[in-house]
């Protein structure tokens, strides 16, 4: 019984917090932590014994889905914070909205990436993994910025993220340019092969 009335005071106070648009966090009835967005209810990713997401669980989605959505929102300008296409995204929000579309849980922020444990060699990067950057700060080497790779056979190396830069404000495809390789950090590989 009052395992029952926590829940529903949980789940009242949890869906009055944010906008329309804005995800919430439900607990359900077997106690598991949700997140309600527009695209629906999504899990979120699985912590491991230290509390760092160590992997993320694509179902059936393919890489080419992932980026061909991803794709599609090329231009929406760059806010800080956001997750709301109608208002911009920053770099893990345009990578939280592109896979929550899928029903795919993902961090929140771009450090919360960092532990993904299928690290690969940038060399070696395939559509679909996710390349990881310092922030504007290279000395700094703490994640800060992220985006998904793009990566077509004979051609330079690319990568679509949101980014506050100067030249290309918002979602833009960038080369895989000097200025990235100095803050780069890692590329992780989300989908199995």
């Amino acid at each position: 019984m009052i395992r029952t009335l926590l829940y529903g005071i949980l789940l009242i106070a949890a869906m009055g917090c944010g906008g329309p648009d804005e995800p919430t966090y439900v607990i359900t009835s077997a106690g598991d932590t949700v997140k309600k967005t527009p695209e629906g209810i999504i899990p979120l990713p699985t912590a491991d014994s230290a509390g760092y997401t160590t992997r993320i669980v694509t179902g059936q989605t393919t890489p080419l889905e992932l980026v061909t959505f991803a794709k599609t929102l090329t231009g929406v300008p760059y806010k800080y914070g956001s997750i709301d296409p109608a208002e911009g995204f920053d770099c893990s929000g345009f990578i939280t909205y592109v896979f929550n579309h899928f029903g795919i849980a993902v961090p929140r922020t771009s450090e919360g990436f960092t532990y993904l444990h299928r690290e690969v060699n940038l060399k070696d990067a395939k559509t679909g993994d996710l390349v990881l950057f310092t922030g504007t700060d290279s000395t700094v080497r703490v994640v800060g910025h992220m985006g998904i790779i793009l990566a077509t056979p004979g051609q330079e190396l690319r990568f679509i993220h949101s980014t506050s830069g100067h030249d290309n404000l918002g979602v833009t495809e960038t080369p895989m340019n000097s200025y990235y390789v100095g803050r780069y950090v890692k590329t992780v590989r989300v989908f199995e092969e």
